[in-house]
């Protein structure tokens, strides 16, 4: 036959839409050319999958051929359309056999020597494939990513001469094989909130947070232990399901550095330098990436040094933490990142650090403090949930004298247990309640209500903010196993709701 076939899949954010190849060997003379909004890398297939076909063995068309990538209006990027561009040539020319060509899909870059060499995106593209009932054939390097899909069946192959054979049934191809993964639930690298000495609110904070996801900022002098219990906080989270550490996986396989199989279901914690751009934080370029906050999906996103990053990047992080999501729009392509990110941050009180702290003078004025305080802005400090004040202790702390803090394991465990009265009552976070899902799971008695209204007076709370007051409250009550809110926790969320 002189027309060919093949499926495969581009990669557009975090999705893989379906792009059909279709080879056409036809008479004239030698040429190849290539339709369907190809980009540099894809263009560039014409010279590897030409010599990589000859060094295999396979003898190359001698009239045109045309290769069509469809849908036509689709960009095309990357070196991921050589397999099945190579195998649409030796269909058309009748030198394999097509009939499973739509049973199966087909990602992989070809080397010149016809091996088969990894590329990136592979989960959303398996994923993708599942669900359309159609298996996946993918470099030998990408099939433990390729199996984490959990649907369909996925073949590893090292070269276009394997695949061929098993094709002809002459050969076989391994399935893929998800191989050995860190589960978050045994995962020893976190670091331990026993590590901390002191700090008996905080930490109370930290496990208020983590137990319904609730953003956080804390504020004291430097070296009082802000970054430390802030690493601390992926140890104590509750265990990824599934569905999470998919969603978190496929931002990660189409980032730069690629999927590490090692952290799988562990959350992420990322921690970007002040000095980044809004592009680095929220994802952006010609051609859009995920930014830090889509790499800490279903994670931590832990600023420090809060006032110091740039105000307009800041208030970037506004929507986001809002929808879940960030939409990045350019004039030639659109993409979707997921962001359902838990915000933690630290700051000092003031430029040089030390207002208000006991052991040392603080040298700025007040419009020096008051100018570096408002470098946040008052919207973004309204989506905090909880804000602490990390004082310096009375007494020097020494590392293995005195009485070490509560272990995180003790921690985490009351945490997924909170998290899962809430997953079981309302199916999310406390923190991801819709204004319904408060009324509907946040109700007070007639004297609470009149409580929380005095209180809301007292300390101008916006409707936000009286909104995530009742939600930090549930999360207290949930951590205590009480079906109702009483006015103890909403008094103790109220004391996490004043600005430091």
């Amino acid at each position: 036959m002189s027309l060919a076939r093949v499926y495969s899949r581009a990669g557009v954010g975090v999705t893989a839409p379906l792009v059909t190849v279709e080879v056409h060997a036809g008479g004239g003379l030698p040429r190849m050319s290539m339709v369907g909004l190809p980009e540099t890398a894809v263009r560039e297939a014409k010279d590897r999958v030409k010599a990589a076909l000859l060094n295999a063995g396979f003898q190359f068309p001698a009239g045109h051929v045309t290769i069509s990538l469809a849908p036509a209006d689709l960009p095309k990027e990357g070196g991921r359309f050589d397999l099945p561009i190579a195998l649409g040539i030796l269909a058309a020319s009748g030198q394999v056999d097509d009939r499973r060509f739509d049973e199966f899909e087909f990602i992989g870059e070809l080397s010149l020597s016809g091996g088969l060499n990894p590329v990136r995106g592979v989960l959303p593209v398996a994923i993708e494939a599942g669900r359309a009932g159609r298996g996946l054939v993918v470099p030998a390097t990408n099939g433990p990513e390729a199996a984490l899909s959990r649907g369909g069946v996925q073949y590893c192959a090292e070269s276009l001469l394997g695949v061929v054979a098993w094709l002809e049934g002459a050969g076989s191809l391994p399935e893929a094989r998800v191989g050995e993964c860190v589960d978050a639930g045994l995962n020893g690298t976190a670091r331990d909130l026993a590590d901390v000495y002191g700090q008996h609110a905080a930490r109370r904070a930290l496990e208020v947070a983590a137990a319904g996801g609730h953003n956080m900022l804390m504020s004291g002098p430097p070296g009082t232990g802000k970054t430390m219990l802030a690493s601390r906080l992926p140890g104590i989270l509750p265990p990824m399901t599934e569905e999470e550490a998919l969603d978190a996986a496929s931002v990660a396989s189409i980032s730069l550095p690629g999927l590490d199989l090692g952290n799988w279901r562990v959350r992420n914690f990322r921690a970007p330098h002040h000095t980044a751009s809004s592009a680095a934080l929220v994802g952006g370029g010609s051609k859009p990436r995920p930014g830090e906050i889509s790499l800490a999906h279903h994670g931590v996103l832990f600023l420090d040094e809060l006032p110091e990053f740039n105000r307009n990047v800041l208030d970037v992080l506004r929507e986001p933490m809002e929808s879940g999501k960030i939409i990045i729009s350019r004039a030639a392509s659109q993409a979707e990142f997921p962001a359902r990110f838990q915000l933690v941050a630290a700051m000092n009180p003031c430029p040089c650090g030390f207002h208000g702290d006991r052991s040392r003078n603080c040298v700025c004025t007040a419009e020096q403090v008051s100018r570096y305080r408002t470098k946040v802005s008052g919207p973004l400090l309204d989506r905090i949930d909880l804000f602490v004040e990390v004082a310096r202790p009375k007494q020097i702390v020494i590392p293995g004298k005195g009485e070490p803090g509560e272990a995180s394991s003790a921690v985490r465990k009351r945490v997924a247990a909170a998290h899962r009265i809430q997953i079981e009552r309302q199916g999310v976070a406390n923190a991801q309640l819709e204004a319904s899902g408060v009324k509907r799971h946040c109700r007070l008695t007639a004297e609470d209500e009149l409580f929380i209204e005095n209180a809301a007076q007292l300390l101008s709370l916006s409707p936000r903010g009286c909104q995530r007051v009742l939600k930090v409250a549930r999360s207290i009550a949930d951590l205590e196993d009480s079906k109702s809110i009483d006015q103890n926790h909403l008094a103790e969320a109220l004391g996490f709701r004043q600005p430091v």
